[in-house]
């Protein structure tokens, strides 16, 4: 009988946050569903009785769709708060560490920004849940945006004193941040989570029908947007640097497609302004401008795609960290750009091409485009079991024949 040896999650690594990460955005791909076939009148998105409303009136087309996405959003909200409460026990247990100590001497300290990110997303994933699961919450929500936006800045801060530490770090002692091993797009974690932050609290412009508290998400939203876009543009350019003197980092390359989930967390995060703007401030929504913008940045995440696929093919890193026997924390990193592509998908047709007429809804045309982001949420959920298989089952071994 072949023994067991300790599971490839056990070697712990604050990148293991983005397992429950990668769940919460599975919960968001199978909204989705609901935020746009759903209708949902008098409110911007569906809550429990638009849906209950819905599935009662509804074919079997409707009912089937409501069903799968009631029990997507369950399935993977279970497995995004199981996984963030896993990581935060192991990452307590690693702050005692020599290797916590070591991490913080090296540009990999970033990587603790995906702590922050991970409680970014699993606060819109408990917010998700409350839509749809809590009969009667639209009654109390502008009581729950001030609570939401609190819990929101607290990860801001926490995310905030992170990259102060480590830009503290690197800027005053000088010669210590390794340009070298900066030959990936890792750096731009920090702005990840500070964007995940952003959109959360741009939640309530889009939502609130109280003018204070659209006023304040609006410019919390932006503080954090706007500084998650300007550490994005310079941490990208420095690290492209590095990788064309000395090539990607294997291990690291999933980082290149980091660009595609920024580019649709800050979207959603400007639709969301925009509707704020519109709703409490009498800002004019011209369909044909919100169109061409999110064409834009679907045409910056499909370059960036595309980019980081062409590396790691040449590099055989799916032959080697997703089919094959070695395990990478940072393989994780793979489910978000297939989350974002399926989330900004439903967006640029439903909310771009549909809002501007281009498109009719539920036409044959209709869903050969949603095809696509369809396909997109399939690989990321076949990504997520997959890696979760090999991360956190027991490796087996052979056992040593006895002499």
């Amino acid at each position: 009988m072949p023994d067991h040896v300790a599971r490839p999650a056990d070697n712990y690594s604050p990148l293991y946050f983005l397992a429950s990460l990668g769940a919460g955005g599975i919960t968001v791909t199978f909204f989705m569903f609901l935020m746009f076939w759903v209708p949902h009148p008098g409110q911007p998105v569906p809550v429990f009785g638009d849906i209950a409303t819905a599935f009662a009136n509804g074919g079997l087309a409707m009912q089937t769709a409501i069903v799968a996405a009631l029990s997507g959003i369950g399935a993977f909200a279970f497995l995004n708060l199981k996984s963030l409460v896993w990581n935060l026990r192991a990452f307590a247990a690693f702050r005692q560490t020599e290797d916590y100590r070591r991490l913080r001497a090296t540009n990999a300290e970033t990587t603790l920004l995906t702590m922050p990110l991970a409680l970014a997303m699993s606060i819109n994933v408990g917010f998700i849940l409350g839509l749809v699961f809590v009969p009667g919450l639209w009654t109390v929500v502008e009581y729950l945006f001030p609570a939401a936006m609190v819990a929101f800045l607290l990860v801001g801060v926490l995310a905030f004193r992170q990259i102060g530490d480590f830009l503290g770090r690197v800027l005053s002692e000088g010669g210590v941040f390794d340009v070298t091993a900066n030959n990936s797009f890792a750096q731009l974690l920090p702005a990840f989570a500070l964007s995940m932050v952003g959109v959360g609290f741009a939640a309530p412009a889009a939502m609130s029908g109280t003018t204070l508290t659209v006023g304040t998400s609006l410019v919390l939203s932006t503080f954090f947007g706007v500084t998650a876009a300007l550490y994005a543009a310079i941490a990208a350019i420095i690290a492209f640097n590095s990788m064309l003197q000395h090539g990607t980092a294997k291990e690291a390359g999933p980082t290149l497609m980091v660009v595609v989930p920024i580019m649709t967390v800050l979207g959603i995060l400007f639709l969301r302004q925009e509707h704020g703007l519109h709703t409490a401030f009498g800002a004019e929504e011209n369909p044909g401008e919100t169109l061409v913008f999110l064409a834009r940045l679907l045409t910056v995440q499909i370059v960036f795609f595309a980019l980081g696929l062409v590396v790691l093919l040449r590099q055989g890193y799916f032959a080697d960290f997703v089919i094959g026997p070695r395990t990478s924390p940072g393989s994780y990193a793979l489910v978000c750009p297939a989350v974002a592509l399926s989330v900004m998908g439903q967006f640029f047709i439903n909310k771009g091409l549909v809002g501007a007429g281009v498109v009719t809804q539920f036409s044959a045309g209709y869903w050969a485009l949603t095809a696509v982001a369809l396909v997109a949420q399939v690989v990321a959920i076949a990504l997520v079991l997959r890696l979760n298989r090999q991360h956190f089952t027991p490796a087996a071994r052979a056992a040593v024949p006895a002499e």
